[in-house]
């Protein structure tokens, strides 16, 4: 077995004679060194010259510190990001290019590794006379180099030989790893056969938590539940309801995926699209791509990308570049820019919101940053090609150290601010609370043992395995005074820091703190943010908008499509007195009874009281034209009393005529109760007095045309007839069809009287005060009644129309009944067609049209006779007239 252990010599047997070296002076310098003490003969084969440019990045250097007690810990500090070179994705063997990208951000987690370890160290009252050692590996990102290192860490040899260790003691206790969950899942499983606590670092994942898979990893990073309910919280403090989303493919994914699908669900937020990248991702992958064409394409304006390896991060920045698509990124984490960009490709992220965990600053870290030279700490190979690159120093050869001619006083901290971070990062700041965990936790253990064997010498082995019951249980502060549970079951939601990239000008970056999110504060102080200190992305000149439709005005309401998610509508106007006076509302609301809606539809507003007045245009024709009718009336019957004693004013039953006249009159006069403002006395009144008068009217007439046809009749021999012609009969039906129209009145008022009301609807922007029947039923049992008087007035004018008699007038009544019929029969629909002022006019001219057909068709051709043809009002006329109507 080959195996290089120094001091041992693990081959049965040496065959080997001889050892060609090369091809640079280095490799034979190094190796002529080792094997002079073995006496080896060497034939130098090529010897090439050496330059600093060979001192690069790819060289990996394992850094150890001893001590009574050592932590190991597994940090990636480069990443390999791949890319298909060919663009033909057609072609079955692409060709893809490994590149390997220093991290920075994780150099700095291992950078508060040793600071916890140091800072542990001098501290007194924390493992007294125990100094803490560590043991710093880099690991790769592919399964291969992660258990590569694993192996190399156990067997403490350069090659991994499982269930070997050629350490001849191991003081290492705890493993810390990440700065992923997949880094420490890998580890975890090799790891549970020898027991040892491993500490992940890294994002907190459920996954973890699995004791039957994991049984000895613990998390130091807090949960991220509420990470969903404070992105939503955010999307809703913008009104952005359209967004999409880009997450990582695998368990934590899924999880975010599920927890932002119910918070939106649950706050009317739509997902425009979601893609779930491969966690290898390809720069030209075919799948990729097509994840940066929604994007580009996609009517959403907000884009959220979870992501807890950052490479996502990275190739969607890359690649949007450019494109340059002006969105606005709301993401989980602060990103490494320096595996991700250049410095000018920045500015289509500018703007961008990062969702942080909160942690207290560590003030001795920034001091410890600005002392951390190549100087003091010789053995970290990274520092002198720091110095190299950024502050011009030379390296020496061949062990690559910063030479003594470089510049004085130069620390990181002169490193450029888009690069290199001074404050602690979340990732940095849970290495630094791991290392307080296993500190505390050996501290616990030594107290213990202490309290059990008093007198002991204090010195013994610690195994790995003896951390895990107080692991389990550890609660504590770190340095910083901040309180640290490994236990899941015990954690609590953290708060977050939102942060907002600064690229301005183009280069010179910088995360702005500008809110917090809390779950644990009440619901309306969860978000806490900033508005005036965020920078938006260089396409928004105003606070962006992200809607899949345009925004609905005050006036319209969201009509939702069927074929489209909830936050996809059209907008439609209002229906009539409704009103919407908010932006996007989904339903409009109705105005209240005493008010109506604008022309926008966007307020309501009072409406004004109303009714048919004397003063509308309305309301005077109605009136004057009552007044007008009235006064003829009053002539017509001044004109009947003046001719008194002549042939055709007897002839037509003077008494009836003089009470059909005043009748009339009074009819005339009625519509004065319909115009004015309503009272209950009035609505009473107006109604009663309306059938009360029409009744007489309609009797009166009745018995005129009863009375024409007894006087005809009494000729034809009959006691009957002749006994109602002698009595005058025909005067009592007055009283009787008026008293009878009184007891329907008398039901009426003494069931549902009428009473004042207010129509609200009949027009816009006005309340009108009407009279209402009351019961609708005994308002047409009245109009019902006097349409009988006139019907059968009616038939008796029209069988006495061929009596011979010189003023018989059975023709104009007949004609009178006929129009006063033909006008209320008419009344009817329209009365139930119209409403408010309108109604209530209809009434008022259905009223003066029948008492004026009734006044002009029976009084019109006496009058004419009486005052333009006296000569026919005579007796000779009247008996010449009869002769020649024997006569012929």
């Amino acid at each position: 077995m080959e195996i290089s252990i120094p001091n041992y010599i693990c081959r049965r047997e040496i065959k080997a004679v001889a050892l060609l070296t090369g091809a640079s002076w280095v490799t034979s310098a190094c190796i002529e060194k080792l094997l002079n003490l073995y006496k080896f003969p060497q034939t130098h084969v090529l010897v090439c010259t050496f330059d600093d440019s060979q001192c690069s990045w790819e060289t990996k250097w394992n850094r150890y510190s001893d001590g009574n007690v050592v932590i190991a810990a597994f940090v990636p500090l480069s990443i390999y990001n791949i890319y298909n070179r060919t663009i033909d994705f057609h072609v079955k063997n692409p060709y893809f290019r490994h590149f390997r990208r220093f991290k920075l951000q994780n150099y700095q987690c291992s950078l508060s590794f040793i600071f916890a370890i140091e800072e542990i160290n001098r501290n007194p009252h924390l493992l007294p006379n125990t100094s803490l050692g560590f043991d710093l590996y880099d690991v790769q990102r592919s399964e291969w180099g992660i258990l590569t290192e694993a192996f190399f860490w156990l067997t403490g040899i350069g090659i991994g030989i499982p269930n070997y260790r050629c350490r001849r003691e191991s003081k290492a206790v705890a493993l810390l790893t990440g700065a992923s969950w997949l880094t420490s899942a890998r580890i975890g499983r090799l790891l549970n056969l020898y027991k040892y606590p491993q500490l992940s670092f890294g994002p907190f994942n459920t996954l973890l938590n699995d004791r039957g898979q994991f049984p000895y990893v613990y998390q130091t990073a807090p949960k991220d539940s509420s990470l969903s309910l404070g992105i939503i919280s955010l999307l809703l403090h913008f009104s952005w309801t359209w967004v999409g989303l880009v997450l990582i493919d695998n368990h934590k994914g899924s999880k975010i995926l599920s927890d932002m699908r119910g918070e939106m669900y649950r706050n009317r937020v739509c997902i425009a699209f979601v893609k779930m990248a491969p966690e290898n991702l390809f720069f030209y992958d075919t799948s990729f791509m097509e994840t940066i064409n929604v994007i580009e394409k996609s009517s959403a304006n907000v884009v959220i990308i979870y992501d807890d390896r950052e490479s996502l991060h990275c190739l969607i920045i890359r690649s949007l570049h450019f494109v340059k698509t002006w969105k606005v990124w709301v993401m989980n984490a602060k990103f490494d820019s320096s595996i991700c960009f250049e410095p000018f490709i920045f500015d289509s992220f500018h703007g961008t919101l990062l969702f942080t965990h909160h942690h207290d600053e560590i003030s001795d870290f920034r001091t410890f940053i600005q002392a951390y030279t190549p100087s003091k700490y010789p053995d970290d190979h990274y520092l002198d090609i720091f110095w190299k690159n950024w502050f011009n120093c030379s390296l020496s050869l061949p062990d690559c150290k910063v030479s003594a001619n470089c510049q004085p006083n130069v620390s990181l901290e002169l490193l450029p601010s888009n690069l290199w971070e001074m404050s602690m990062t979340e990732a940095s700041y849970n290495i630094y609370n791991s290392v307080y965990a296993v500190a505390q936790t050996l501290h616990k253990m030594t107290v213990k043992q202490v309290e059990i064997e008093p007198h002991g010498n204090g010195e013994r082995n610690i195994y790995p395995w003896e951390l895990h019951p107080f692991l389990k249980k550890i609660q504590l502060k770190n340095g910083a005074g901040h309180h640290v549970v490994l236990d899941s079951q015990m954690k609590l939601d953290e708060e977050y820091d939102i942060l907002n990239f600064w690229n301005f000008p183009n280069g010179l970056r910088q995360n702005m703190k500008v809110g917090t999110f809390s779950s644990k504060a009440p619901h309306v102080h969860q978000l806490f943010l900033s508005d005036h200190m965020i920078q938006w992305a260089t396409g928004f000149t105003e606070l962006p908008s992200s809607t899949c439709s345009e925004s609905c005005v005050p006036g319209f309401r969201k009509l939702h499509l069927e074929v489209e998610p909830n936050c996809c509508y059209d907008c439609a106007p209002c229906p009539e007195n409704e009103i919407s006076n908010e932006t996007d509302m989904d339903n409009c609301v109705k105005c209240p009874e005493s008010h109506y809606a604008n022309a926008q539809q966007n307020h309501c507003l009072e409406k004004a009281v109303t009714f048919l007045s004397y003063e509308d245009p309305l309301g005077k024709a109605l009136s004057c034209m009552s007044l007008g009718c009235s006064l003829l009336t009053a002539g017509i019957l001044g004109v009947f009393v003046k001719h008194y004693h002549t042939p055709i004013v007897k002839a037509n039953n003077r008494s009836l005529t003089c009470i059909l006249l005043i009748t009339l009159n009074f009819c005339f006069l009625c519509p004065l109760f319909f115009i004015g403002h309503p009272n209950t006395a009035i609505c009473v009144l107006q109604q009663s007095i309306f059938a009360v008068l029409f009744t007489v009217a309609l009797s009166t007439v009745l018995a005129k045309t009863l009375t024409v046809v007894l006087a005809f009749k009494a000729t034809v021999p009959g006691r009957m007839v002749r006994w109602l012609m002698t009595s005058r009969a025909s005067n009592f039906i007055i009283p009787f069809c008026t008293l009878t129209q009184l007891v329907l009145c008398g039901i009426w008022l003494s069931i549902s009287p009428p009473f004042v009301d207010l129509d609200a609807h009949s027009e816009h922007g006005h309340i009108i005060i009407v009279c209402n029947k009351g019961s609708e039923l005994a308002f047409h049992c009245v109009l019902g009644y006097l349409c009988c008087l006139a019907l059968g007035s009616y038939t008796m004018a029209y069988l006495s129309m061929n009596l011979p008699d010189t003023f018989n007038e059975a023709k104009f009544l007949t004609f009178s009944m006929l129009m006063f019929f033909c006008v209320w029969v008419t009344f009817l629909p329209v009365y139930h067609n119209t409403k408010g002022k309108v109604m209530v006019a209809m009434e008022v001219f259905a009223i003066l049209s029948s008492s004026a057909g009734l006044l002009g068709c029976i009084f019109a051709p006496k009058c004419y006779i009486i005052l333009l043809r006296p000569e026919r009002n005579s007796l000779h006329f009247m008996k010449s007239k009869a002769h020649s109507r024997i006569k012929f």
